[in-house]
């Protein structure tokens, strides 16, 4: 993991399209600015986990329902 300090007003870039801002810092909340390509999606953690999670899942369902499929048209060749 890169670690760097930055102040608020200070910025930094990920790659040429990506800039970060810490905009203010209060207590322990940090507010930072992104401006990122307009078709780039940014999520928080715990969304972007949630969707990774469902995503898994829908994988899951999905190579289920192709097995269950695919069981129904070899049962189906084999009464023809």
């Amino acid at each position: 993991m890169l670690i760097l300090t930055r102040r608020p007003g200070e910025s930094l870039y990920l790659g040429e399209n990506i800039k970060l801002k810490v905009l203010s810092i209060q207590g322990k909340q940090i507010k930072l600015g992104l401006e990122v390509p307009e078709d780039m999606s940014v999520y928080r953690e715990e969304v972007y986990l949630k969707i990774k999670e469902q995503n898994r899942l829908a994988l899951e369902a999905s190579q289920q329902d192709v097995l269950a499929a695919a069981s129904l048209w070899q049962e189906e060749a084999k009464n023809s």
